[in-house]
């Protein structure tokens, strides 16, 4: 298949510039209450959880079980790369060294001799890579139906998660211009993992199915096992739950509406 430059700048754009404009606002922002930011975070995991199940998931079973001429034999398969898209994310955060708003610093011995500025950046990086991983891997399927959607919803996501990470991080003691440089940070990490997504799957077509339930079981463990327990741990975690259910069915809605 022929390598389209475009998408590829087009995937590597939405996802860099919906963080970063995200961020902006944040600027301009001396405090961001703890309410605020419980809808907002709660939003991006509600996008997240309806992408990968909708743009991602569903997507996949359809392109396995057209390639394998078999529903059981696509659906083991699908099951089986989602567990290891979860899986790749859960070893990533055993031994990548990061740090949480709320639940500290993880990943290894040497997350304590880095600095915390990195250790945000290096946290916000396991979870925008697999939305990276997503729009280039949907782009790289050349289907509009199907591309379309995960562009648009990832994109949207991108804007609220730009936001949160500048306020959050200004709220600890950053600066403008390092709270800046770390949302921009993670914008380049999806527009990276936009192009390997988009690369992968354009030169090797087959892989589209398995690269779709990969990204999916990745953003459904950055969910189940980062976004949701953090938000959840404040005391007005209903805010969040409000934000999440709002982001689900945005996105549920966007993916039928797009999707044509």
């Amino acid at each position: 298949m022929e390598m389209n430059w475009s998408l590829i700048f087009l995937g590597s754009a939405v996802t860099l510039v919906a963080t970063s404009l995200g961020a902006i606002p944040a600027l301009f922002l001396r405090h961001l209450s703890d309410r605020a930011n419980n809808v907002l975070m709660g939003f991006s995991a509600g996008v997240m959880l309806s992408a990968s199940s909708f743009s991602l998931i569903i997507p996949s079973l359809k392109l396995a079980t057209d390639q394998m001429q078999n529903k059981t034999m696509g659906s083991l398969i699908v099951g089986i790369m989602i567990l290891l898209g979860a899986f790749f994310l859960f070893i990533c955060d055993k031994f990548i060294p990061h740090e949480h708003f709320i639940t500290g610093r993880e990943g290894g011995y040497s997350s304590t001799h880095l600095k915390r500025i990195w250790l945000f950046v290096l946290a916000i990086t396991l979870h925008n890579f697999p939305e990276g991983l997503a729009v280039g891997s949907g782009l790289g399927s050349q289907s509009f139906t199907i591309a379309l959607p995960i562009v648009v919803g990832i994109g949207l996501q991108d804007l609220p998660e730009g936001f949160v990470v500048a306020a959050a991080l200004m709220s600890v003691g950053y600066s403008k211009r390092q709270s800046l440089f770390t949302a921009v940070i993670t914008g380049v990490v999806e527009a990276v993992a936009a192009a390997f997504g988009f690369m992968a799957t354009t030169f090797f077509s087959l892989l589209l199915p398995w690269m779709l339930a990969f990204a999916g079981g990745a953003m459904l463990y950055v969910v189940i096992d980062e976004m949701i327990p953090e938000i959840q741990s404040k005391r007005i975690s209903s805010d969040a739950s409000a934000g999440v259910l709002f982001g689900f069915v945005l996105m549920m809605f966007l993916d039928v509406a797009l999707s044509g």
